[in-house]
């Protein structure tokens, strides 16, 4: 049965459509994260919205054909994924404009990482839909939990380009973030992607995973630099990989050292000018230096 929408009562805010009942679910989209792997990590709640919906939009509706039956549910499935859609989001559009329920999933994982899923969304809220997300399994969050490189902050990048020159350009953007960098990598690449990493970013310390939660899970510690060698012996996993960077590494200064470069620099040039270019030179805090200095050359008239 279709519902007409009506306004939330709010000021400024789009109209929610008012649903039919399914179960206590609520019309709308939902967001549902489906296992990286082991079918048995999928939730509760998300068991009830896929036996509850109208139709579910799957990036392979093969892949999710074979998760559902394990569960023992049956419901309608739509493929929704990066070549058709833009011809399908209109359907999903109607369909959720007239009370429905659906499901939008992916392969695997959460879905809008790295697949089309957050332009539906984006036209869903503009039209005023009901979202709902239903949380649960992420690689990303997954082998950035079993890496041991610091998880406090932290940067999906998606895929890096397959040419040289392009995923070099990219990893040199990326070369300043002071986090950790998570990349989905292609089994084949991981080699060449690691070497172009260490050659950019240097040889920070990072971790391979692949197959997580599934029978074959693996789990590789190094450097950059470690991994490349050893991947480039053993040659290409075989799975999905997930591969995280650590942030860059704390450069250490040698007070002494700035001291004596410092003092040399004062010996021909005024304070302001000898801080900046040893900052130059060290990479450190113009502010600092200009300071250090300041007391290098009050001590050196005392």
């Amino acid at each position: 049965m279709t519902r007409e929408s009506k306004p939330s009562g709010k000021p400024g805010k789009s109209p929610v459509f008012v649903p039919p009942e399914r179960g206590g679910l609520a019309a709308g989209l939902y967001i549902l994260a489906t296992p990286i792997g082991n079918a048995r990590d999928i939730s509760l709640r998300a068991l009830e919205v896929l036996k509850g919906c109208d139709v579910i939009a799957a990036e392979d509706t093969r892949v999710t054909a074979k998760l559902l039956a394990i569960h023992g549910i049956s419901r309608p499935l739509i493929p929704y994924n990066d070549h058709n859609g833009q011809q399908i989001r209109p359907q999903i559009l109607s369909q959720l404009e007239r009370g429905g329920l659906v499901a939008l999933v992916s392969d695997a994982g959460t879905p809008l990482v790295s697949d089309p899923g957050y332009k539906l969304v984006r036209e869903a809220i503009a039209a005023g839909a009901n979202i709902v997300v239903i949380p649960g399994p992420s690689a990303v969050l997954a082998g950035l939990t079993l890496s041991g490189l610091p998880s406090d902050r932290f940067l999906f990048a998606g895929f890096l380009p397959s040419r040289a020159g392009e995923r070099k350009g990219a990893l040199e953007k990326l070369k300043g973030v002071r986090a950790t960098l998570v990349f989905f990598e292609s089994a084949q690449r991981l080699t060449e992607s690691l070497e172009a990493m260490a050659d950019v970013l240097g040889d920070r310390p990072a971790a391979m995973t692949r197959e997580l939660t599934k029978l074959h899970e693996e789990v590789r510690r190094g450097s950059l630099r470690d991994l490349a060698a050893h991947y480039a012996k053993a040659g290409a996993p075989r799975g999905e990989v997930t591969l995280l960077v650590g942030p860059p590494l704390e450069a250490s200064t040698d007070d002494a050292k700035v001291d004596a470069a410092l003092k040399a620099a004062l010996a021909f040039m005024p304070v302001k000018a000898a801080a900046e270019m040893i900052a130059g030179l060290t990479d450190g805090s113009r502010k600092a230096l200009y300071a250090r200095a300041l007391e290098l050359k009050d001590g050196a008239k005392n």
